[in-house]
């Protein structure tokens, strides 16, 4: 297993700001995603491309299979009517069909828009169904099953649009496929393959304007500096969303432009699906492995039990990649304990990214031996680095970044500065200043931070995942309050654990104070550091009313928003649900 080492060139300005660039070459670009599966149908045709569970084992695509069906189904898509400004919407999770079907979107020049399933399968979730609909007005919507959404496709905001399914009453992808004729369609580097809906956790979602040569830039600034991925194709048992970026393009492109083979995961790593996850794992092994923290310790758990699984799952191991937030270094110290028990020491790492940035723009490519670490730039990729207070807040420009939203010219002009570089929002710090190459930590994310009444700011972001991590099996996620007042106060929202040891008041809980207390207390030393208030949360926060994103993400904002009167309880201290941290 290779990997290229890091080599960073820096500039400082003077007016503060600091300029990074790899040194390493970018390399060849391919033109369009598609020309990756032609490349591969025409010499690898028989290799696996595709696979997804059925039964007790997987229901293969190969190569050549998947070229097929999907220049048969791009030819249909066009007989729809569809095209550059009739999008096709997708509301399904996860599957060979879907993968097929947006590759033939591709083929087709007709740009792809997956969405959250649980937009279509949550009936009060489905007004955000609506908002997406009115901004990128589908030509086509396709559901997985189309007599189970048949509510969706009724919607008014979906009026003109023909509704696509792989069983049901309606037009299926066999019909489609059946259509018959030549594909004659100009698709090139910026012809827009996809439209990515931004999570939504710091403003109203936007669509992102994605690409072919964004994505295709992205998978050859990954090659140049991971030349294993070309050295053997990579295999991935993966289950990441493909709404999301990282799944939808960052591991689906990175195993079709390598000629590799995706065994997609129906689970998750929530407590009902992560089963069916270590069960795909113990089937199938791959090269490397994408997951985000939570996953990750639930498979070691799993294989702490299991050192046979252990062994299995390093065996062929070349990467294992978190993402979604750093990775707990006791977690990341029993991995790489039961790799090195494999005989195995793959490259653990992260990468840091944005829907904007196709996503990946920092990578760590060389080995380090701690969490956190997001690495350098990718060949390519301009980073310019702003004093924001003490931080550096980090934007970036190059081929593999956006240039403008949908629809919304006033945001787009608002995302960039003088010098054409994108406002990432993000704080980043150096392992080293002394030496760049060793790359960025992540440092928070500033739109998140807020100030006190006194004036001080609160960094909420970093302190968010220090406080996580010190109320480990009560809390599933926190919100850090504070604004308009002289105080932190934190909402918890409870693992099952804590909210089968409370009593209900309202919209919180009442739970015995004192361990919370406990494991706050450490939490002082001035007022941007001390935690003084907790309060547990009743109710979950809502998908259908956006305190929830699509990618599973916290709206921050909007859940302060409509649980203003539980954040006034939260600040009276004679409120029986408010637990008051002493730090005596």
């Amino acid at each position: 297993m290779s990997f290229k080492p890091h080599d960073v060139i820096r500039q400082d300005r003077p007016d503060g700001s600091i300029l990074l660039r790899a040194r390493e070459p970018l390399g060849v670009v391919a033109s369009r995603t598609t020309d990756w599966l032609d490349h591969w149908a025409a010499t690898t045709p028989d290799a696996l491309f595709l696979a997804e569970r059925s039964g007790d084992g997987w229901r293969e695509v190969s190569y050549a299979e998947a070229q097929q069906q999907v220049r048969a189904m791009a030819v249909g898509l066009v007989g729809l009517g569809l095209g550059p400004d009739k999008p096709l919407m997708i509301v399904s999770g996860n599957s060979v069909a879907h993968a097929l079907l947006a590759l033939a979107a591709q083929y087709a020049g007709v740009p792809v828009c997956p969405v959250a399933e649980q937009y279509a399968a949550i009936p009060a979730a489905r007004g955000r169904l609506d908002e997406i609909a009115s901004l990128i007005r589908p030509g086509a919507v396709f559901a997985e099953d189309g007599v189970a959404l048949a509510a969706v496709f009724d919607r008014e905001a979906f009026r003109d649009a023909r509704p696509l399914m792989v069983h049901g009453p309606g037009l299926t992808l066999d019909d489609l496929a059946r259509t018959g004729g030549d594909l004659a369609t100009k698709v090139g580097p910026d012809t827009v393959a996809k439209i990515l809906m931004t999570s939504g956790s710091t403003s109203a979602p936007k669509g992102v304007l994605t690409t072919h040569r964004m994505m295709c830039t992205n998978q050859a600034q990954l090659a140049a500096c991971l030349p294993f991925l070309r050295e053997r194709p990579p295999v991935l048992v993966d289950w990441l969303p493909w709404n999301h970026v990282f799944g939808g393009s960052h591991n689906f492109n990175l195993v079709l432009a390598n000629g590799g083979s995706l065994y997609i995961d129906g689970g998750k790593p929530i407590p009902a699906l992560i089963g069916k996850t270590i069960e795909n794992n113990r089937m199938q092994q791959g090269t490397i492995c994408f997951n985000v923290p939570v996953g990750f310790a639930a498979l070691r758990d799993a294989m702490r039990d299991d050192p046979g699984f252990a062994r299995a799952f390093f065996e062929d191991l070349d990467m294992l990649f978190y993402a979604g937030a750093s990775l707990p270094q006791d977690v990341w110290s029993d991995l790489w304990k039961m790799a090195e028990d494999a005989g195995k020491q793959p490259l653990f790492t992260s990468s840091w990214g944005l829907t904007e940035t196709a996503p990946a723009a920092l990578l760590q490519h060389e080995p380090t031996e701690r969490s956190g670490v997001v690495g350098v730039p990718l060949p390519g990729v301009d980073v310019k680095l702003v004093p924001a207070d003490d931080r550096l807040e980090i934007r970036v420009k190059g081929p593999s970044i956006f240039e403008a939203y949908l629809a919304a010219p006033e945001k787009t002009a608002e995302a960039f500065d003088d010098e054409g570089f994108f406002i990432t929002g993000d704080a980043m710090r150096f392992l080293d200043p002394e030496n760049p190459s060793l790359g960025l930590a992540f440092d928070g994310r500033i739109s998140e931070d807020f100030k006190l009444t006194t004036g001080i700011w609160v960094r909420a972001a970093a302190m968010r995942l220090e406080v996580l991590a010190a109320l480990k099996g009560l809390a599933q996620d926190v919100i850090l309050t504070g604004e308009a007042h002289d105080q932190i106060g934190l909402l918890i929202l409870p693992t099952q654990k804590l909210r089968d040891a409370s009593e209900p008041d309202g919209d919180a809980l009442i739970v015995d104070p004192l361990e919370i207390r406990a494991r706050l207390a450490p939490f002082s030393g001035g007022s941007a550091q001390t935690i003084t208030r907790a309060l547990v949360l009743a109710e979950p926060p809502s998908i259908a009313d956006g305190e929830v994103t699509a990618k599973g993400n916290l709206n921050f904002a909007k859940i302060k928003a409509l649980r203003a009167p539980l954040i006034d309880r939260l600040y009276d201290d004679a409120d029986p649900a408010t637990i008051t941290i002493g730090h005596g």
